[in-house]
């Protein structure tokens, strides 16, 4: 067997008896080569299942196990283990890494993971792309093997401040970005392209160093690892923190979501004369059934006015069934109800913080070659309020040129 040499900063993966491990970094640090060599050689481990995981997998054997194959092969181990579309086995030990997505289609297939047997180490790669606290921590309580050290790995290029992964792990923790310390039950991991030097080219090296003069604050990022404030290409930036007025005839938006998608009921309130939109969320929550739904929309809004997408007129009966005051409203094209929200100031009750989150989140998607699509995420309280900004302004213009 070939011998790999891991940084020492991910030493602590096989020393610390923790049970989170926090694993960040920038690009070139060296953070997937090591989990994956770490996996791979802890399946020489009698009874270890291994679930390697990201939000969305959609071909195991073409996105993530030749990554695995490789290491393999480096390690020169090949006769070892037998590789399947989504498991390598260890023949030594019987003990197996199995790829799976948390997201399949639209399907949230957390019943499939949480009947995993045996379930020892569960890693979250690309960890990022997951702001799902309750989603998360299914499959976390699943990790409770009796006759193991039980640990789940987080490995991630860390996001903007408003994300799980700092709220969670750093704020709430008092732990400072970047640190190589354990606190409690969790020990973290940072690394950076200047821990892996020996391993990139020169290339490579010269142009991190380049973008630290041209764009620091992208060199902090995506090179070094730290937090962002805000997202890049902000789509709504129009906005600030404010009270909710008192008092006044406010109404309610409502973006419909189930399964991996909240719904997401927010209150408004337009003054015209200022242009300005004052909002407060109310609800925001995945697995609601239509009957139930109703039932708690009627508790918040009472027979106050609710907007919502007229693309379900189904779930709207249900609602309106219950006695609630509802109408659907068709919407333009999304870039047109944008361009509409965005002439308003936007004024965000400062508990809400789940429409914060997706003010400082909702972006303009950079693949796309018009550079006028978003990113269909961080969305749902945002299309609540784009459908209600819609109906008011329609129902404004309509007052406005009414023959008297």
């Amino acid at each position: 067997m070939a011998l790999i040499d891991l940084h020492y900063k991910f030493t602590p993966l096989v020393e610390s008896k923790s049970r989170y491990f926090i694993v960040s970094g920038g690009r070139g640090s060296a953070k997937s080569f090591s989990i994956a060599t770490y996996l791979l050689l802890k399946t020489f481990e009698k009874g270890q299942v291994i679930l390697f995981s990201r939000l969305t997998m959609v071909s195991a054997s073409i996105s993530v196990i030749p990554e695995f194959n490789s290491k393999i092969e480096a390690l020169g181990i090949e006769s070892l283990f037998h590789i399947t579309n989504n498991e390598i086995i260890n023949k030594t030990s019987g003990s197996r890494i199995i790829f799976k997505g948390l997201k399949t289609g639209s399907k949230i297939q957390t019943a499939n993971i949480k009947s995993i047997e045996g379930l020892t180490i569960f890693v979250l790669d690309e960890a990022e792309e997951l702001n799902d606290e309750e989603l998360f921590d299914k499959i976390n309580y699943s990790v409770r093997s009796v006759n193991a050290d039980n640990q789940v790995i987080l490995v991630f290029n860390p996001p903007t401040k408003k994300h799980l992964l700092y709220t969670r792990w750093f704020k709430k923790a008092g732990v400072q970005p970047g640190s190589n310390i354990t606190k409690g039950k969790v020990t973290y991991i940072h690394t950076t392209y200047l821990d892996n030097l020996k391993n990139l080219s020169q290339d490579f090296i010269e142009e991190m160093e380049e973008l630290k003069i041209t764009n620091p604050p992208k060199y902090d990022n995506i090179v070094m690892g730290g937090f962002r404030d805000k997202a890049e290409g902000l789509i709504l930036t129009n906005w600030e923190l404010g009270e909710f007025p008192k008092d006044v005839p406010s109404e309610f938006a409502l973006d419909f979501g189930f399964s991996n998608d909240p719904t997401a009921l927010a209150e408004c309130y337009i003054d015209h004369s200022i242009k300005t939109i004052y909002v407060k969320g109310h609800l925001y929550r995945t697995g609601i059934i239509p009957s139930n739904l109703a039932k708690i929309v009627k508790e918040i809004t009472g027979h106050n006015l609710i907007i919502a997408d007229s693309a379900s007129p189904d779930i709207i009966a249900e609602i309106r069934n219950a006695g609630c005051n509802i109408t659907g409203v068709k919407k333009p094209k999304i870039i047109d109800r944008l361009e509409l929200l965005r002439d308003y100031k936007i004024i965000v009750d400062p508990d809400s913080k789940d429409i914060i989150t997706e003010l400082n989140e909702y972006c303009w998607d950079p693949n796309y070659p018009a550079g006028d699509r978003p990113i269909d995420d961080f969305n749902h309280y945002i299309d609540g309020i784009n459908y209600y900004v819609v109906h008011r302004h329609r129902n404004q213009r309509v007052k406005r040129f009414r023959i008297r």
